[in-house]
């Protein structure tokens, strides 16, 4: 289902018969066309909503300049928004509405599954029907496959990879020397289970002492109660939870144990914001650790301009859900179509390999190797609001992260085992 976010189909067609009725000696560029597929609707449509957000935010920056350099002259970029609910199949289903649609980029990255599967569909379409490619901007799905073994010259990541995250998360848990007893939970499916995989790879290369007391995947978006998951929690003795849950699946989680009485500390991919911190209040300062590519709270001028930007253009706190990366993406796609001259999914591929782009104080740049974005990660942990080092808080919720660990793109670039097909 196609949701556009400037108008209404409707619109769209009255303006165009306005058009055609009167005098015409200059017709602008027609937009570029981005496909948002995304789950809208569902048990993540909170998630799905909060990028929309986001690449809107992200879209209107570039529009207000003037639009995108092209041989063409200025280009404006258009948003459309395609809803997945959450499924496979239905986003390849918004994946053919907006090819036919005119789209040459589709936007997508709240589930590994659904990445994976648009990976396969588009270089199958690229490859038959060569006059109608797209090219794939990932935001957030970070199954390391995507860019080893899955690795597309038409897909490219802008969000670390479940390995890079759990790199970053390592580095503080390795010097907490109190914790000796890990519990693992995560979502089952192939970002969950990366998870999980990846913990118990460096846990016992890193901290062999550790033991884990739990092993557990859950079926993703399908469970209401999360307190029998706590209480197992509880009852193994754990000091600390590690997880790439998301969405709803992190909230009840956090939130169940709370209930439970889980006193241990909770080593997040995603703890540090869409209602975790209000579910756990009090009970998660100092024990909640999250892994970001930013954070509201990192230090500096540049950083601190940002944010309240976003938070003047988005001023509800339930509309409080911001990344530099989805920011930097749109930047690198509007810098890799200009240094192209156009919009042919080739050459803004080969130009977007080179990308570097920065924003926030930060900067990153695409490796060509994977299509990988390397760029800097952050490990924040949660605290009241108006403690040293969090002057803002998430969502409304009076609690914010505070930064703990900076990690340059270096230090968190991992090697990559792709062997991209290229095309002819």
């Amino acid at each position: 289902m196609r949701l556009s976010f400037v108008s209404s189909r409707r619109a769209l067609v009255s303006m165009a018969a306005a058009v055609c009725m009167a005098p015409v000696f200059a017709q602008s560029p027609a937009p570029i066309k981005l496909a948002l597929i995304e789950g809208l609707s569902g048990p993540f449509g909170n998630t799905g909503e909060a990028v929309v957000r986001n690449i809107a935010w992200a879209v209107e920056r570039v529009n207000a300049r003037g639009g995108v350099k092209t041989a063409q002259g200025l280009r404006p970029m258009a948003l459309e928004r395609y809803d997945s609910k959450g499924q496979s199949e239905e986003a390849l289903s918004a994946l053919k509405s907006a090819i036919d649609d005119g789209a040459q980029v589709v936007l997508q990255g709240n589930s590994s599954a659904n990445a994976a599967a648009l990976i396969d569909a588009i270089n199958k379409h690229n490859e038959r029907e060569p006059a109608k490619r797209v090219l794939f901007l990932n935001y957030s799905a970070v199954d390391p496959a995507l860019t080893n073994e899955k690795c597309s010259f038409w897909h490219f990541r802008f969000d670390a990879h479940a390995d890079m995250r759990m790199t970053a998360l390592m580095q503080v848990l390795q010097e907490d020397k109190k914790i000796k007893s890990a519990y693992l939970i995560g979502q089952d499916y192939s970002f969950g289970q990366a998870v999980l995989r990846e913990a118990k790879r460096q846990l016992a290369d890193k901290r062999p002492d550790v033991q884990i007391v739990g092993d557990e995947l859950h079926p993703m978006g399908r469970v209401k109660d999360f307190l029998p998951y706590a209480a197992k929690i509880k009852a193994s003795g754990a000091q600390a939870v590690i997880t790439g849950n998301w969405g709803n699946d992190l909230t009840l989680l956090v939130k169940a144990a709370r209930e439970a009485g889980f006193e241990g500390k909770f080593y997040t991919f995603y703890g540090n914001a869409l209602g975790a911190p209000a579910a756990l209040g009090d009970a998660g300062v100092g024990r909640v650790i999250a892994v970001a590519d930013w954070l509201p709270n990192v230090p500096g001028k540049a950083s601190e301009a940002f944010y309240r930007s976003f938070r003047q253009r988005f001023p509800k706190p339930s509309e409080d859900y911001v990344h530099v990366r989805m920011q930097l993406m749109v930047e690198a796609l509007a810098q890799a179509v200009e240094k192209a001259g156009s919009t042919d999914p080739v050459a803004v591929a080969l130009a977007l390999e080179k990308a570097r782009v920065s924003m926030a104080g930060q900067t990153g740049t695409m490796r060509a190797q994977d299509h990988q974005f390397q760029q800097p990660l952050v490990v924040g942990v949660m605290e009241r609001q108006g403690a040293a080092g969090v002057p803002f808080d998430v969502e409304g919720s009076g609690y914010g992260f505070k930064v703990i660990r900076q990690i340059k793109p270096e230090q968190a670039s991992m090697p990559s085992s792709c062997s991209m097909v290229r095309p002819s």
